[in-house]
């Protein structure tokens, strides 16, 4: 199944089932939101509307997630940590963005003016479908996830430098970007790796595979499950792939993975 979130034309959230048709995503039809987005379910009953196929360019989406919580992690591909000046982890880094970070496809990322170094950080991530704690080596990973998504871990290099950890420089409004869709048809848990693309004005600039994770997809959720609870609509950007850069105002970031789209945003002062 894939989904996107959108803004109807009378201003509320909804949530469509996605096809693709002749090469490009369509959303098909309205569905029922998941049990984590109260403000999707409210809407729907307070004010039933019909919808029309429409290919998800000629509408306005949402973040296709509202998740209590964004547990990103570091460093977890080798070329990317090399590139830094750092060592490979020995465990994973494990850091928050908040939800006040969340930005739509398509909308525009506002640069800090005390900050004079932006970097772009394609990520895919999983989206948490269930219930998650304290997940044993018994279990299968894929129980509790309900699909993936695209990520763009937008940073303020120099204040994650200064700082000394990575909240302000990570956190800042707008610094997520989220979307189009999310899906689960495609298996990068289960030996299926997909490739993560980003592209600065057209020119590409990183492209991985999860096959190159430092820390892989079961080992994550379990080790963060073994401290942090995870929440349904939860969001985990895996990790970036070596090639990350400075972007300037004006730019447009691309991060392309198969099967998910392509998140595209831009950058303008604050």
């Amino acid at each position: 199944m894939k989904y996107c979130r959108l803004l109807t034309l009378s201003g509320s959230p909804r949530y469509a089932l996605v096809e693709e048709r002749n090469g490009t995503l369509w959303a098909t039809a309205l569905m029922e939101p998941p049990v984590e987005d109260l403000a999707a379910q409210l809407a729907i009953l307070n004010s039933p509307e019909p919808f029309t196929p429409a290919p998800l360019a000629s509408l306005q989406l949402l973040p296709p997630v509202t998740p209590s919580k964004i547990l990103c992690i570091g460093r977890n591909y080798k070329e990317h940590a090399a590139e830094l000046g750092n060592e490979v982890p020995a465990e994973p880094l494990l850091f928050l963005k908040p939800p006040s970070s969340l930005l739509a496809p398509g909308g525009v990322i506002k640069m800090p003016a005390l900050s004079k170094r932006v970097d772009y950080e394609g990520e895919l991530a999983i989206v948490i479908g269930k219930r998650c704690t304290k997940l044993s080596p018994a279990e299968d990973p894929l129980d509790y996830i309900r699909g993936y998504t695209i990520v763009n871990d937008v940073t303020a290099r120099d204040i994650q430098k200064s700082d000394g950890q990575w909240t302000r420089g990570k956190g800042w409004d707008t610094f997520c970007p989220v979307g189009p869709i999310v899906s689960d048809e495609i298996d990068p848990l289960d030996g299926d790796p997909v490739t993560v693309t980003t592209r600065l004005n057209g020119q590409v600039k990183q492209q991985g595979s999860t096959a190159d994770l430092i820390f892989p997809l079961d080992f994550l959720l379990r080790y963060i499950t073994a401290s942090i609870t995870l929440e349904p609509g939860d969001i985990i950007p895996t990790g970036t792939p070596s090639g990350v850069g400075p972007v300037q105002p004006g730019d447009t970031v691309e991060v392309e993975i198969t099967n998910l789209g392509i998140l595209r945003n831009t950058f303008a002062p604050e």
